[in-house]
């Protein structure tokens, strides 16, 4: 049903990637200096996650997965909406633990044990694609590097405002 939106409305691709962008950085760098706060934010965010890629469908899909590499793109509603969906919950995680590499390993993983899940569980009617991996991973990538620059927006705030030239907490 999501799928079938997008593609009649191709141009919602982009308008939520950067929705999304925009959102987690607001968000990352509202919560950067209370950690608890991130992590239930990461918590929500991923729930669109589980709830896209782990729902049944309704049809029962064939064992196995698809490989296949390609680019992700705006121009292909699926690659684009993967991408999309991955950055803000690995943004918002890595602003939480302040280690955008390992929240990006995390999301890379978490989209591969979706795929492991879609391809074993046959009754939810979701196919495995290492294309979807991909994407996944590309938005994770993008999402980490969003945190980057939003904790070291963060520390040098906090820097600004602290009256010594003491360490940061972040």
């Amino acid at each position: 049903m999501i799928t079938t939106v997008l593609i009649e409305h191709p141009w919602l691709v982009p308008l939520l990637f950067f929705a999304a962008v925009g959102v987690g950085i607001a968000a990352g760098a509202a919560v950067a200096p209370r950690p608890r706060l991130a992590w239930i934010l990461t918590a929500l965010s991923a729930s669109p996650v589980v709830l896209l890629t782990l729902w049944p469908s309704g049809t029962t899909a064939f064992p196995g997965c698809e490989v296949a590499w390609s680019v992700p793109s705006f121009a292909a509603v699926e690659s684009g909406a993967n991408v999309a969906l991955f950055v803000v919950p690995v943004l918002l995680a890595a602003v939480a633990m302040r280690r955008p590499v390992l929240a990006f390993v995390g999301g890379s993983v978490a989209s591969a044990a979706i795929e492991l899940v879609q391809s074993t569980v046959t009754v939810l009617g979701r196919s495995c694609s290492t294309n979807d991996w991909l994407w996944n991973t590309s938005g994770a990538a993008i999402g980490a590097l969003l945190a980057l620059v939003v904790l070291s927006l963060a520390r040098r705030r906090h820097r600004s405002r602290s009256p010594g030239r003491g360490t940061a907490a972040y």
